[in-house]
């Protein structure tokens, strides 16, 4: 059966869904390749999961830090890392090692003032873990500056130890070098302290475990022997950055007899814990935590809690350092053993990086997918406004056949739309509008007294 404009009348294919996929697949599109391409800077942003072997290079088998680094590698063992302890000659050996990317040593003990020149790239501090003060005792009348032991046999410590390059420093500010009249011989240690009860040499510079208290105190009894003091120590303090001026308390050696009976100055450089830039930071805290369990008590030379300390002097302090030293150990290993907190922590460079992305991503999803489906409704009003603004000029009756097939084209494109039922409204809406222009192509341009001009949907009227 035809219609009074000789049409048979439009069959209604549309197919209406509970949800266009296609159309919540491609809102979710731009959200997902966000939401991967924040992952993909996470992953190459996060730190991989901590090594659970280290090596530590320290001092001679028996040393002071040699005994130290057997502490920190018991106290690592309670995290389940395992610290591979190096026996080495001492500091140049330890700097050495460290420098060399090949030695495979992750971490040692430093002596400042070592270092001849720029320190070597890469490496940086852990803290200050210990005062390595200098003690020089001699024979003879009273020496009140270093220039004095000038024209004397003296013990300044092994070759390539650091002993003796800071008494080469020291000798150095005073006018004393190698090659002139005064006799630097490399004894270092008990030797040297046996050199200079035996008379064999006029005065030993002692560091480290040779200038221990137990040892300083046997020798300051010993007869036709002083120990040098320091008078000049701020000056020194200055003039060489990485020492410190301390003092030795009196009654340090007995409390009985006050031994010292009177104040000693003394000048310190301090042992820094040295290690590379590579070194993971969970291990660095657990590196300071040792430390400052091994090295924080009191004793004749320190006060309880000085050490470990952010002390800079040849090597820049570690940021991770920096960060431990100002508030501690984050959260989640103050509260998590170990490897726990390693594997939350490295998770939350995934997970927080999602939520910032993918939480006001999503809030956009539902405004993205009712676009989509507006979008092919929308997209025909303006072949319908163009088609009608042509019926309302003057036009050959062959021009208006032509715009009736043109509007039976979009009428056959719209009725084969696939519409979600929440946009059925707007479907209608826009069928009616197409009737509506019809209505004025088939009447010469007005429409028929009875029809009315569909209302054009609005947001207020569509239901989400």
């Amino acid at each position: 059966m035809k219609s009074s404009t000789g049409r048979k009348p439009a069959r209604l294919v549309a197919r209406f869904v509970a949800i266009s996929w296609r159309d919540l697949a491609v809102s979710f599109g731009p959200i997902l390749l966000i939401a991967a391409a924040a992952i993909w800077v996470a992953v190459r942003l996060i730190q991989p999961a901590p090594p659970d072997t280290l090596t530590i290079t320290t001092g001679p088998q028996g040393s002071s830090f040699w005994n130290a680094a057997q502490k920190y590698k018991a106290i690592l063992a309670r995290n389940r890392i395992t610290l591979n302890v190096l026996p080495s000659e001492g500091s140049a050996e330890n700097l050495q090692r460290l420098a060399d990317p090949h030695s495979k040593v992750d971490v040692g003990f430093v002596q400042d003032g070592v270092a001849a020149g720029p320190v070597p790239d890469g490496l940086i501090s852990l803290g200050s873990v210990a005062y390595v003060p200098l003690a020089i005792f001699y024979h003879g009348a009273t020496v009140t500056r270093l220039s004095e032991f000038k024209g004397q046999r003296l013990a300044i410590g092994a070759e390539g130890s650091g002993t003796r390059q800071l008494a080469l420093a020291l000798l150095k500010a005073n006018g004393i070098e190698p090659g002139g009249a005064t006799k630097l011989l490399p004894l270092s240690g008990d030797d040297a302290a046996e050199a200079l009860v035996s008379g064999q040499v006029d005065a030993a510079f002692l560091t480290g475990d040779s200038a221990q208290p137990p040892v300083m105190g046997k020798l300051y009894r010993t007869p036709n022997v002083q120990f040098y003091n320091f008078t000049q120590a701020e000056a020194y303090a200055r003039r060489f950055p990485y020492l410190t001026q301390i003092h030795l308390p009196m009654g340090a050696f007995d409390l009985g007899k006050n031994l010292p009976s009177a104040p000693i100055q003394m000048v310190a450089p301090t042992e820094e814990l040295v290690a590379r830039d590579s070194l993971h930071p969970a291990l660095s805290d657990l590196l300071i935590d040792a430390a400052r369990e091994v090295h924080g008590k009191a004793n004749v030379m320190q006060h309880a809690g000085e050490f470990p300390a952010p002390l800079a002097h040849d090597f820049p302090i570690s940021d991770d350092a920096a960060r431990y030293y100002k508030s501690g150990k984050s959260f989640l290993y103050r509260i998590l053993p170990f490897w726990i907190a390693s594997l939350a922590d490295r998770l939350l460079v995934v997970v927080v990086p999602l939520i910032v992305v993918l939480v006001p991503a999503l809030r956009l999803v539902p405004s993205l997918y009712a676009w989509r489906v507006k979008s092919r409704i929308y997209r025909w009003y303006g072949a319908l406004i163009a088609i009608e603004r042509s019926a309302l000029s003057e036009t050959s009756a062959e021009e208006r056949v032509t715009l009736i097939e043109r509007l039976d084209a979009i009428e056959e494109s719209v009725n084969g739309l696939k519409m979600p039922l929440a946009y059925a409204d707007q479907f209608y809406v826009l069928r009616e509008h197409i009737g509506f222009v019809r209505d004025r192509l088939t009447h010469g341009g007005e429409p028929p007294l009875d029809a009315a001009r569909p209302s054009v949907p609005n947001e207020s009227s569509e239901t989400a």
